[in-house]
């Protein structure tokens, strides 16, 4: 495991030459979600720079475990990178999403990363994806307290569950992390989608539901997504749960069904029913914009397509060739190819 400052040093260096080649090092997608339909992800990290080092995380193992909150990726730099992407033409959105290859509000520049994408595209709804770990911190939540939907997770309130599903740093208190999800709710005037993940045999016992199920009564979330492993993991050992535990959990935490992040991603939620949209960016770029977001969040064939609006088979092509040079590589879940690649 790098450093943090290692792995800043790495973002940064990285972003100096991409920008010099008038590369989008920071902007990827869109991509179909199935909370927020056709979202278009900005990564506030650049590297896998995470509070957690989760066993089910999609980008991978954490690179660098850290507390750290510094501008990883400096606010200019990405909405600069932001409005080129504007300007090139991405299409209707459902969101702007700040996220990417680790816990986004680490990033100090997170503020100032919200007002300036609401600006550029005052018209969509900005969106923060977070493991909520930071939230017990006032200028954290001061921080996202712009944003129009916060999507924070909570996947158990048991101690020893959370040590073995989220493999927090050691300074990560679960007991605080619960009040500071609770204060940050009590003061944003925005949207707040929780998220649990259950795991087979790690978050997934009637000691957890019972917690959640008072917490989620405490936090009253205006949306409850319970969901499990649908796509490669970062750790051995990480397995979904059957259907009729998942089933269970959506029942007693009051989940709207069918509450599936992938029924969409793949193309059969709301979003689905858009006109393509072209990516972001050129439309001479297809493989970089495929490389860069299969590093963020791996996808198949098909839902790449959707999303970025291009055919299958070009689609498909460019991935050969990634995997072909070593920038992809393809795994099997749940009876589909996904697509990852890798970061940093």
């Amino acid at each position: 495991m790098s450093t943090p400052g290692a792995a800043l040093s790495r973002c940064l260096r990285r972003d100096k030459e991409d920008r010099a080649t008038n590369a989008h090092r920071f902007i990827f997608g869109p991509v179909r979600s199935g909370r927020l339909g056709l979202s278009l992800g900005l990564d506030l990290l650049g590297a896998r720079i995470c509070t957690f080092d989760c066993l089910y995380c999609e980008v991978g193992p954490t690179d660098a475990l850290t507390v750290a909150r510094k501008p990883y990726v400096p606010a200019e730099h990405l909405l600069a990178e932001l409005a080129s992407v504007k300007a090139a033409g991405c299409g209707p959105l459902d969101a702007v999403t700040l996220g990417g290859l680790g816990e986004p509000t680490l990033n100090t520049d997170c503020a100032a990363i919200i007002a300036g994408a609401k600006e550029l595209f005052p018209d969509v709804p900005v969106a923060v994806l977070t493991n909520s770990s930071l939230l017990s911190d006032p200028q954290v939540r001061r921080d996202i307290a712009g944003a129009d939907i916060v999507l924070p997770s909570m996947d158990t309130l048991v101690a020893a569950e959370y040590r073995r599903v989220n493999r927090p740093h050691p300074s990560m208190d679960l007991a605080a992390i619960r009040r500071g999800l609770l204060d940050f709710r009590a003061g944003f005037a925005g949207r707040l989608y929780l998220e649990i993940l259950l795991l087979a045999g790690g978050n997934d016992s009637e000691e957890n539901l019972e917690l959640l199920r008072a917490f989620c009564r405490e936090l009253a979330p205006d949306r409850v997504d319970v969901v499990t492993m649908s796509r490669p993991g970062a750790h051995l050992g990480a397995a979904p749960v059957v259907p009729e535990v998942l089933a269970r959990f959506r029942q007693a935490l009051g989940v709207a069904a069918p509450s599936s992040a992938e029924d969409a991603s793949e193309g059969h939620g709301p979003a689905a029913l858009r006109a393509r949209v072209p990516a972001a960016g050129r439309t001479d770029d297809l493989t970089a914009r495929i490389a860069a977001s299969v590093t963020r969040r791996p996808q198949t064939a098909k839902g790449i397509s959707l999303a970025l609006g291009r055919t299958l088979d070009a689609v498909q092509a460019a991935l050969d060739a990634l995997e072909r040079d070593g920038t992809v590589r393809r795994e099997s879940a749940g009876g589909e190819i996904f697509y990852s690649g890798q970061a940093g």
